[in-house]
């Protein structure tokens, strides 16, 4: 009779009782500890090499061993094993069938040796296990598939207890089967974020690029190459230019054309907050700062870190938070309102303004200094006024969007074209599109011809006054004329409309000071919508 059988017999029943008690405190403990183990990280390789580090120092379960189903070939390879004598893990595998671990691939089920040199088909491919102790090897599963392999010896001989050694490791095995489960569907949840992210990335980069830009004037393809070449670096750069240019949609595909475009993109309207909150809102605060500052607070500046801040209207900060300003640009570092720890930041500044900043500099509104900080790169964009070749293409890129909203086609008449490509646009492309979203909503059938193209009341540049829209009320005649109908700025029914104020409203009177026929101006009139006067 084997030593080990002997002993088993031998056994006095109250130490055999207190042995099994003290077993199960300790595997209760051994437990807890792999329990904590797998709840620290989901970094699967690192968790399993501590559980197995645990159970050979806790549970005296030396020399663990996981393999993992590969999905390929569907063997099972050695993943992760707690050797202290080596290493390096060995490259080893096991086939369907073969060898105890291999078997469990046909049948997954729980495999108990009390002594390894009793079981011929025993491989001891790592050459750790001894021949004359026990050897417990556990499927791991997810549901009812089969993942891999947990499989460790006790470092006793069978004392009786094997079985509870071999409950505790099915639970230490179904308690990774559960973190395996975890991770992977974590880790698939985070490659299908990644998937998403690279193409949000890929769509916002094209929405942002030059070539989906509209604008082919000479003008706005100069305006690109400077923004091209400007992109692939660091440099400040201040984009000025009047309201309604489109110096947003440079400085995003500035960025998003950049090395830092993976990053963030921040942006703030410097003359929407009031100093004390333009402060709080760029460069942060600390908890107690201020009634109302409930926690700590990032400002603009971290949240751009590694990316780009665009600072639009920066024209119209104060000179006190100017200086604040400088220092940041200059030393790369700031403080929050209410701290004392200086703060370093990597970020990329693109500012905009439509002012003349040289001259609120001679007039002491503008730092000097800040300036020539400021304008290292400037792009100057030019008013839709100065590229009316590019209105139809804006016109029409714009009208895209607004049936897209409107979920429609939208479609603009050539005399609708020309008319507005005759108006001044103070309000450059701001104005060209609240014009077309207008003309949209009057526009029945999707179809807007030169009816529906109304101007703002504001004003327009060249007339002292609001343009007469069709339908308004105009000066009664015998005022005194609003407009020179020679001046350049006027479009094509403005200046049919001051000729007929001029003429007090008499059609043929109008037609001589315009040079055209009583049948020419009535077609004028009827086609640019104008409301003849009666009086």
């Amino acid at each position: 009779m084997h030593d080990h059988a002997k002993a088993h017999l031998d056994l006095n029943p109250a130490t055999g009782f207190c042995r099994a008690h003290e077993l199960n405190h300790l595997l209760l403990g051994a437990l807890y500890a792999v329990s904590r183990a797998l709840s620290r990280s989901l970094d699967f390789g690192g968790t399993l090499s501590e559980v197995l580090r645990v159970l050979a120092e806790e549970a005296e379960l030396r020399h663990g061993l996981i393999a993992v189903v590969d999905a390929d070939s569907g063997d099972l390879v050695a993943h992760a094993a707690h050797l202290p004598e080596a290493e390096v893990l060995p490259d080893i595998r096991y086939a369907s069938g073969e060898g105890v671990l291999g078997r469990i691939l046909d049948k997954p089920r729980t495999v108990k040796l009390v002594r390894v040199a009793d079981e011929p088909r025993f491989l001891n491919r790592l050459g750790v296990y001894a021949p004359e102790l026990p050897f417990i090897a556990v499927p791991i599963r997810i549901g009812s598939d089969l993942k891999g392999v947990l499989a460790v010896q006790p470092e006793a001989p069978d004392e009786g207890l094997l079985d509870e050694r071999v409950q505790f490791v099915e639970m230490v095995a179904n308690l990774i089967g559960q973190n395996l489960r975890l991770a992977t569907e974590v880790e698939q949840e985070k490659s299908h974020l990644r998937e998403e992210r690279d193409a949000l990335r890929r769509t916002v980069r094209h929405q942002h690029g030059f070539d989906s830009m509209v604008g082919h004037s000479a003008l706005m393809r100069r305006v690109f190459d400077q923004a091209r070449q400007v992109a692939k670096w660091n440099t400040i750069v201040l984009i000025r230019g009047e309201t309604g240019t489109g110096k947003e949609l440079i400085a995003n595909a500035i960025h998003y054309n950049s090395p830092r475009a993976r990053n963030p993109m921040v942006r703030l309207n410097c003359a929407a907050l009031p100093e004390n909150l333009l402060e709080s809102e760029l460069f942060g605060h600390e908890r107690g700062a201020f009634t109302g500052a409930v926690e700590s607070r990032k400002g603009r500046f971290e949240q751009a870190h590694g990316g780009t801040l665009f600072l639009d209207e920066i024209g119209e900060i104060s000179p006190a938070f100017q200086a604040k300003l400088l220092r940041v640009l200059q030393e790369g570092e700031f403080e929050r309102v209410g701290g004392s720890r200086s703060i370093k930041v990597d970020v990329r500044v693109i500012a905009a303004t439509h002012r003349d900043l040289e001259s609120a500099v001679e007039s002491g509104d503008f730092r000097e200094d800040l300036f020539y900080r400021l304008n290292v790169m400037p792009l100057f964009l030019p008013p839709l006024r100065e590229r009316i070749e590019d209105i139809p293409d804006i016109a029409r890129h714009l009208l895209g969007k607004i049936g897209t909203d409107q979920q429609r086609r939208l479609s603009l008449s050539d005399m609708a074209i020309r008319r507005l490509a005759k108006h001044a646009w103070p309000g450059n492309v701001r104005e060209l599109e609240n014009c077309l979203e207008r003309a949209a909503v009057l526009s029945e059938d999707g179809n807007i011809d030169v009816d529906l193209i109304q101007f703002s009341v504001i004003r327009e540049r060249g007339l002292g006054r609001a343009p007469a829209l069709a339908g308004t009320s105009s000066p009664a005649p015998g005022q005194a004329p609003v407009a020179d109908l020679d001046d350049p700025a006027l479009s094509e029914r403005e200046r049919v409309v001051v000729a007929l104020e001029q003429a007090g409203w008499v059609q043929a009177k109008a037609a001589r000071l315009l040079n055209m026929t009583p049948r020419q101006i009535a077609y004028r009139i009827q086609t640019l919508g104008i409301e003849v006067k009666q009086f």
